[in-house]
């Protein structure tokens, strides 16, 4: 009785098998889950996932390998080892800053602090207890007080010059043609949108150590930049041309700031914040963010490499944007309301009529059209028939 028994287990398992077997192929396979919002997924670290992407044309920023076509330069758009003074600035709005530092204030401060060390030796060695005895009672110098009055506000309004100008040019608002890069803080990442060249948006996430990531994961090289300053997506932006860069956050205050352009911009939660700049050679420039956000904060680098305008229209197109000057390019333009203005403060207000919107010559009587012809649209919505 033990044979046919233990026959009979091993047949009915087989059975078991086969049956398990014969449904799993039979049922069919679960559809795929929609990646998540970059925005929104973000693992306990504080780094967003990467979204595979099928670019329609060959990335120019990256080489057969995937791996950074341009490489970073020691000596440029990163800080240098037992350097001093300031980066090199490659903006316009950073040179001038740069100038008005090392041949203004560096010189005034340097008089400054070399005079007032010079009356402190002076005030110790003539009027020590060992050589006046007896104090003097001098309590008043009219000279004197005038001097040291009238100095300081001169040397202020010297400074106050070139500082207004300088800050009149760093919020110059931008001119139509600027590129548009909308620069979004995380904890702890950046999250890039390209408003005017179509649906371009990524993340940029710090590129670990090769001892610190799994075989066959993405790990920093040369090629990317400095420990802690590389990242797995930089930042594309034309040379010689206006950027309007936008930044707001989706939790606390970040700071989104590169030191060889001169420009640093808070990101507020809730607020859209706006500079102007422009980059004048090519090459990669890095950042950080610059506003205590956390406990990651001081892993959050910006990279941003800098390329023609023919390279960074091929870079557009090969994301799946596009380009203003594109034939099929969408319009970013607002609609206008009716009385608006039809071209912008920066061109002739008259257009091409000759005749300014909104003036007598144009003037109706609002009140009759709205009641002998009903519009579509007004000022602040659709008028109901």
């Amino acid at each position: 009785m033990r044979m046919p028994g233990l026959k009979s287990i091993l047949m009915a398992a087989g059975l078991a098998l086969a049956g398990t077997a014969t449904v799993a192929s039979a049922q069919p396979a679960a559809p795929q889950t929609a990646p998540a919002d970059n925005a929104q997924a973000v693992d306990a670290a504080g780094t967003a996932p990467a979204v595979a992407q099928t670019p329609a044309l060959a990335d120019p920023a990256l080489s057969n390998q995937a791996l950074p076509e341009l490489a970073a330069r020691d000596d440029v758009g990163q800080p240098i080892d037992a350097a001093l003074g300031l980066q090199a600035q490659v903006s316009p709005t950073g040179e001038e800053a740069a100038g008005f530092h090392n041949a203004i204030l560096m010189p005034i401060i340097t008089v400054i602090s070399l005079l007032v060390l010079a009356l402190l030796l002076i005030a110790m060695v003539r009027f020590r207890q060992a050589r006046n005895p007896v104090p003097s009672k001098t309590s008043h110098n009219t000279t004197i007080e005038v001097i040291w009055t009238v100095v300081p506000v001169l040397i202020l309004v010297f400074i106050a010059i070139p500082s207004i100008k300088l800050l009149a040019h760093q919020y110059r608002p931008a001119p139509d043609n600027a590129v548009t890069l909308k620069a979004i803080g995380n904890q702890w990442y950046w999250s890039y949108e390209y408003p005017d060249n179509g649906d371009i948006t990524f993340t940029a996430n710090m590129l670990k150590e090769q001892d610190e990531v799994q075989p066959g994961e993405r790990y920093r090289t040369a090629a990317d930049g400095p420990r802690l300053l590389a990242t797995d997506n930089r930042v594309v932006l034309p040379v010689d041309t206006p950027i309007r860069l936008i930044t707001t956050s989706t939790d606390v205050i970040h700071s989104w700031a590169v030191p060889a352009f001169w420009i640093k911009l808070d990101a507020i939660p809730g607020r859209l914040n706006e500079r102007t700049f422009r980059i004048d050679e090519p090459g990669v420039y890095f950042g950080q963010c610059s506003e205590l956000c956390g406990a990651r904060h001081g892993f959050m680098p910006i990279a941003v490499e800098a390329v023609s305008p023919a390279q960074f229209a091929q870079w557009v197109r090969s994301k799946g944007g596009s380009m203003p000057s594109d034939p099929n390019a969408p319009s970013t333009a607002a609609p206008a309301q009716r009385g608006a203005d039809t071209v912008d403060d920066t061109s002739d207000p008259t257009g091409a009529t000759g005749i300014v919107p909104g003036s007598p010559q144009n003037a109706v009587d609002t009140t009759q059209d709205a009641v002998a012809t009903p519009t579509s649209q007004s000022a602040t919505g659709s008028l109901d028939n």
